[in-house]
């Protein structure tokens, strides 16, 4: 579905406004799919399949800025031409938030994850790489630094 520009939408009439607010929800519903299809793929730790609808995220979220601006442009007309409607979105606008907020959790606590579990693997591949005398760690003398003797930290981006 391609989402229509509303940047530049007047609300003149009833039906437009109706049609507006109607346009405004549908988009919000698709994007809350998208998110909560995301949040489930990495809660999962499907980390790509979750990550497979990207572009579509970000028209869609475009899409709903794009509508969230032309609502203020013409906020008059649709208090005075559709109150109703003006009530319901703003309802579905407070349930989307959350649906925000949960998917900004669950991708901060992955990455949280992720990178704990790096600096873990950084910390256990510098500790096996320093001799230790008498028990104690000991850096060897080198004309090349503190780091000689240690391998590089190699990461894979196809896992």
């Amino acid at each position: 579905m391609q989402a229509p520009d509303t940047r530049a939408v007047r609300i003149h009439d009833k039906a437009s406004a109706e049609a507006f607010i109607a346009g405004l929800m549908a988009t919000m519903q698709d994007l809350d799919a998208v998110l909560a299809s995301e949040s489930d793929g990495v809660r999962a730790g499907r980390i790509r399949e979750a990550m497979v609808d990207g572009p579509r995220k970000a028209e869609l979220a475009s899409a709903y800025l794009n509508g969230l601006e032309a609502a203020k442009a013409n906020a008059i007309a649709l208090a005075r031409l559709a109150p109703s409607g003006i009530e319901s979105l703003k309802a579905a606008h407070r349930r989307f938030a959350a649906v925000v907020e949960t998917n900004q959790t669950v991708l901060a606590t992955a990455r949280t994850v992720s990178e704990g579990l790096i600096r873990t693997l950084a910390e256990e591949i510098g500790k096996s790489g320093t001799p230790t005398v008498y028990g104690r760690p000991s850096t060897p003398p080198s004309p090349y630094g503190r780091s000689a003797g240690r391998g590089p930290l190699l990461l894979s981006r196809s896992l």
